[in-house]
């Protein structure tokens, strides 16, 4: 699943190249990716153009220029969700990465495709269909970020405050409560289990077990690990050579995510993988307790 750098990264990659761009033309290639009435899709967005787009957490909101009704698109990648834009020959790519043939679109996972005056096209691929596009207003769009995402790291909401409340009495284990999106934005398995080892905090700990000094290093950690991911452009597209002849180079820089059975860099002890809440969870037993 695509986390917060990922979609900063395709946020601002798209922006630039799309902003201000008039959509031609939009085929609906599965109605269950757009929650809304596809004729009423259709005639908000043709003629349009964004003018430009923000983030919350892994949900992108690209904003209309002309308003009326709605002020937002809406695109969620949820699971397996991409956005691919292509230009001639340029190709720029970011989301869940399935294999190198999801390039060649559109393909069978093509959702929507738009197309936009210069004859540049935006396609949402989405193998498993959790993704979505939906039109809404500048009232709903602000209701659902309230609603729906906590504090964000990399932003002023995100202080230290908010987020030693968030553990005070909290029987959940630590990943599971750093992967609320309700709670804080924009974290997913990738960064929950870098943050960890980068904290020295075991991820099936106790919420309310930590310290304060613990909490101080996970706050601070979390928004390292994101920061540089960011840097790095990420972790998902990693062999994906953009446009602009860059990669996703974070899985370069991983600890313990995906290298389960390999030495630990710090420690040299074997990391480990286990199946906790659901998901695969990887550590040091040596570097976190």
């Amino acid at each position: 699943m695509p986390e917060l750098p990922e979609v900063e990264t395709i946020r601002r990659d798209l922006e630039k190249k799309i902003a201000g761009q008039k959509i031609k033309d939009i085929e609906i290639l599965a109605t269950k990716s757009v929650h809304n009435k596809s004729a009423e899709f259709l005639k908000v967005l043709v003629g349009n153009n964004f003018s430009h787009i923000e983030r919350r957490g892994k949900l992108l909101m690209f904003a209309l220029d002309k308003t009326g009704k709605f002020g937002f698109l809406l695109i969620h990648l949820k699971m397996t969700g991409q956005l691919i834009y292509r230009h001639k020959k340029q190709l720029l790519a970011g989301g869940h990465s399935q294999s190198a043939m999801d390039t060649n679109v559109p393909n069978k996972f093509t959702r929507v495709i738009f197309t936009f005056s210069d004859g540049s096209q935006l396609f949402f691929n989405d193998m498993r269909r959790f993704g979505y596009l939906k039109l809404v207003s500048t009232e709903e769009k602000e209701k659902i970020v309230k609603n729906n995402f906590g504090i964000e790291p990399l932003t002023p909401d995100y202080t230290f405050e908010a987020f030693e409340k968030l553990f005070k009495k909290r029987q959940t284990n630590v990943k599971a409560l750093i992967l609320n999106q309700k709670l804080i934005s924009g974290i997913g398995n990738i960064y929950a289990d870098e943050a960890c080892f980068d904290a020295g905090i075991l991820p099936f700990r106790k919420a309310s077990t930590l310290t304060k000094a613990e909490l101080e290093k996970l706050y601070h950690k979390i928004a390292h690990v994101l920061k540089l991911a960011i840097k790095n452009r990420g972790t998902t597209f990693n062999n994906y050579v953009d446009s602009d002849g860059r990669t996703g180079s974070h899985v370069n820089f991983l600890n313990v995510y995906g290298r389960d059975g390999e030495k630990c860099k710090h420690c040299k002890s074997i990391i480990l993988k286990v199946k906790h809440a659901g998901r695969g969870t990887h550590y040091c037993s040596k570097c976190q307790k």
